[in-house]
């Protein structure tokens, strides 16, 4: 689309009067010859308006005038290199595809758990032992590890699987329970014909809460276990960046929730907004400031800090105020309230995002808006204050950075389950937002599933974003879709504890083995 600037447009403006002018002067001739219907006609067509008359033109109703500038948005121009929606056809550049690196945690995770799946939740793996004497085990669990034995095959294949979900949109709406998100993890979690737990792991874009406190939340919906080991958020892996930063702006989520994340990831003097604004309230002259926030922030003179990098954990509680603090950070002399950078590019800190989807479904009937959101307002910002486009660090699905951390997680989950520290060979992703769940699962080789309860509400698949694996009503689906094609399409979805299913008889002949 041509861009004009406000000159041509006053001219354009100006040259169409004098065409109005010259039309209304002709129809004028034309009443005078006696012909006046046929003029007003003409006049009415040219200026457009023989469908509806405009107020004013025949009565004492509001005066139109012409505008000065054009009613297209003049976003585009500050857009460089953004895109709401990234394809697999034509990805465009960020500062991450141009060589930077994005650091994430090396650590280690332990466990107990073990293959078999056993009824009473995970308290049961910790039965008292008996000297001597492997642990106390109930039936089922025997039961589940005679069949094991004898479906050596099947196991092999089972062990050779994993899953990694989406969580919103795929296995909740909010606090609200996606019915199928139930059951598809149930049988992953041993109810199934092997009674054998097949790894998955949870990798979203949500963000806010420690990890801890996610997954309670997340266990108590899913009425499934939900282990911090199996489960990342879209800022776990900017832990590795407490290494970097002493001090750090953290930014979103709810009240200080997001500064409790980011001391348990290690990070060691924590600003948050609502710290500076206590500090100084007429850096945000919108905000209403009250006194149980100011007793809970932590005001110092901000002029006499340097502060060393932005983190955007979560979405933005209070757009006008977080862009206002995070735009006089990124316009300062390396991070110092109170200054002005000479040279925007060298002095400016570097700000991380800790996802970019544009948008998150939620218990409203339709996706909101999301951190990417956020994000390219700041960016356009920015290039409209500066003339200069913002560098920035993306985490978060689609980037390369979230699906390595992803490996080590799931390769040590791997090691907790089936004792084999290994990642294997088919691992299915399952989400609902082309735009980072399936882009990025597809660039990173694995097989893509897309549900329909979320973002995606398309046609047979993504037009830029396909899902190579499929697309499905539900996640149940994806998963019970999955797991024929690994294991079988006779792949039983439960684990019958009512028979011996090694003899194959009935319940007496369970009873009299065990």
């Amino acid at each position: 689309m041509p861009m004009f600037e406000d000159y041509d447009l006053v001219q354009a403006s100006e040259k169409q009067d004098k065409q109005d002018k010259q039309v209304r002067k002709t129809a004028s001739m034309a009443n005078t010859n006696g012909n006046g219907n046929g003029a007003d006609h003409a006049v009415e067509h040219h200026l457009g308006h023989d469908s509806l008359a405009i107020p004013g033109e025949h009565d004492d109703g509001p005066i139109e005038v012409p505008a000065s500038r054009s009613s297209i948005s003049e976003a585009a121009k500050y857009m460089h290199n953004l895109s709401a929606t990234p394809s697999m056809k034509e990805r465009r550049g960020s500062r991450n595809s141009f060589g930077s690196t994005l650091p994430i945690p090396r650590s280690k995770r332990q466990s107990r758990l073990s293959s078999v799946h056993y009824p009473d939740g995970d308290e049961a793996l910790t039965r008292p032992t008996r000297p001597g004497m492997p642990p106390v085990q109930p039936s089922r669990a025997i039961l589940a590890s005679q069949v094991q034995s004898v479906e050596v095959e099947k196991v092999k294949k089972a062990k050779n699987m994993a899953f990694a979900f989406d969580i919103d949109g795929v296995l909740v709406h909010g606090d609200r329970l996606i019915p199928e998100g139930r059951r598809a993890l149930e049988i992953l979690n041993g109810d199934n014909e092997l009674g054998i737990r097949i790894p998955h792991i949870f990798l979203t874009n949500g963000s806010g809460k420690p990890e801890q406190a996610r997954c309670e939340q997340l266990a108590k919906i899913l009425q499934n276990p939900v282990n911090t080991e199996q489960f990342i958020q879209s800022h776990t892996p900017m832990s590795a960046l407490a290494e970097y930063y002493h001090t750090v702006l953290v930014v979103g989520g709810e009240g200080y929730k997001c500064r409790e994340v980011a001391e348990k990831y290690g990070f060691k003097d924590i600003v948050v907004p609502n710290d500076i604004v206590a500090s100084d309230p007429s850096i945000a002259p919108y905000r209403v400031f009250t006194e149980e926030e100011r007793a809970s922030s932590r005001p110092r003179d901000f002029t006499k800090v340097n502060i060393e990098a932005i983190m955007v954990f979560s979405d933005s509680r209070d757009y006008a105020t977080d862009m206002q603090i995070i735009m006089d950070l990124l316009r300062s002399e390396n991070g110092r309230l109170g200054t002005m950078a000479k040279d925007p590019v060298s002095q400016r800190i570097p700000i991380y995002f800790s996802q970019g989807d544009l948008l998150c479904p939620t218990e409203h009937w339709t996706p909101r808006m999301s951190q990417g959101a956020f994000r390219i307002g700041l960016e356009a910002m920015y290039r409209a204050l500066t003339g200069t486009d913002l560098e920035r660090v993306v985490y978060g699905k689609p980037e390369t950075a979230t699906y390595k951390y992803a490996d080590e997680v799931l390769a040590s989950w791997m090691e907790q389950l089936h004792g084999e520290e290994r990642l294997p060979e088919n691992i299915y992703m399952i989400g609902d937002n082309p735009a980072s769940d399936i882009i990025g699962g597809n660039m990173y080789g694995w097989n893509t599933c897309l549900v329909r309860t979320g973002v995606f509400q398309g046609g047979d698949n993504d037009e830029n974003n396909p899902a190579n694996f499929g697309v499905f009503p539900n996640v149940l689906e994806a998963v019970q879709t999955a797991l024929r094609k690994q294991l079988g399409d006779d792949f039983k979805m439960h684990f019958d504890d009512r028979i011996n299913p090694v003899l194959h008889g009935d319940a007496a002949d369970a009873a009299a083995i065990i």
